[in-house]
């Protein structure tokens, strides 16, 4: 299996990596009351010493009080919080690697299974997170306003502390994906509307205020789905003329990088054509795109929770599409759970070595 395509260095703007592969958010609720640890530093470093090019972070909370339903997963506000997200990067840099925090904001959720609630309810654009299914409250133009500026002032730190990069979480049915949803956005003022092409104006404006207080230099990912959690065959933009009018303002107002999210990364997005999500947004928009989606797994990552296990598979398919030039970097997510070498086994043509995975890697930070 000939890699070479893997392991070519990529630039744009403050992201300068030695490869394509990327390791993909993973939330991992280790961070007691939101700081990161300084285990989770080395979780981190060590996917750095193994030879991955550009680390996103798991998802990390913006300064809004409902922005999370779980007390363990990091926050990217506050004193202490940033004082152990500057260890990370420090790890990060000091093997090598490059590295972005994945701002997020979750929107309206179910609440936690230790029955811990954030102290306001949760909010969305309707209050809703999947169609008929109220479990929060309307956003009002003032919190609206005030989530934006959050993730302004959010990626302005981590351009502070020194991250190379910031990926904004608008996928997978949280707070950003919801205003892009009808499914979960009803609202019949500016920040509603009938069309997908009107309902990006949450995200679009998101993206402004990011390059606002972060600057232009700053390279700017958003991580995008098709699929939402309660329903996996959702098609937001059901053809390509509607991704189009989806992606361009998000392109407008200053996205450099479209993280296509798939639960298989070989599926083609649309009836005739085999590109996938990453390929077609890269066929639309000319940007570069990253594809995700149970890449060296025999298995996707939904069945993981489920208790199922997954062995390694070829790559043989992803390569393909990559020399193509359907997308430009690669997402792994499970592979670097459960073994941090992973990249540096697939350069050494060592696939006898590689690990499968099992749930067992989903409840500690594996560091060797």
């Amino acid at each position: 299996m000939e890699t070479n395509s893997l392991f070519r260095p990529f630039s744009l703007k403050t992201l300068n990596i030695r490869n394509r592969i990327v390791m993909a958010p993973m939330t991992r609720s280790f961070s007691p009351n939101g700081v990161p640890t300084d285990q989770v530093a080395a979780y981190y470093q060590k996917r750095a010493e193994g030879e991955v090019g550009l680390i996103l972070s798991e998802g990390t909370v913006i300064d809004r009080p409902a922005s999370s339903n779980d007390p363990n997963v990091p926050h990217f506000y506050g004193e202490q919080a940033l004082a152990g997200w500057q260890k990370v990067i420090n790890g990060v840099h000091h093997a090598g690697g490059a590295m972005g925090p994945q701002i997020w904001h979750m929107g309206v959720m179910d609440g936690h299974a230790s029955g811990w609630v954030p102290p306001t309810p949760f909010e969305g654009p309707s209050g809703l997170n999947a169609p008929g299914s109220r479990k929060g409250v309307a956003m009002s133009d003032s919190d609206i306003a005030d989530t934006i500026a959050a993730f302004g002032r959010a990626a302005a730190d981590a351009k502070r502390l020194g991250f190379d990069t910031v990926e904004l979480h608008g996928a997978h049915g949280y707070l950003i994906d919801q205003f892009f949803w009808d499914g979960t956005n009803e609202r019949t003022d500016s920040w509603g509307g009938n069309t997908l092409a009107e309902r990006t104006r949450f995200g679009v404006e998101v993206i402004k205020e990011v390059r606002r207080q972060a600057g232009d230099d700053l390279a700017l990912i958003i991580r995008l789905s098709q699929f939402k959690p309660s329903n996996y065959e959702n098609k937001t933009a059901k053809t390509p003329q509607e991704m189009e009018e989806w992606l361009t303002p998000l392109i407008d107002a200053g996205v450099d990088i479209l993280h296509c999210s798939q639960r298989r990364f070989w599926e083609p997005e649309f009836e005739g054509s085999d590109l996938n999500f990453a390929g077609w947004a890269k066929k639309l928009t000319g940007k570069a795109t990253i594809t995700v989606g149970s890449v060296g797994l025999s298995n996707d990552f939904f069945n993981a929770f489920a208790g199922q296990s997954a062995e390694p598979s070829s790559l043989d398919e992803l390569l393909r599409r990559m020399d193509r030039g359907d997308f430009d970097l690669v997402a792994v997510g499970r592979p670097l759970l459960s073994d941090p070498s992973w990249a540096q086994k697939i350069k050494a043509g060592q696939m006898d070595d590689l690990k499968g995975f099992s749930k067992e890697a989903l409840s500690e930070l594996v560091l060797g």
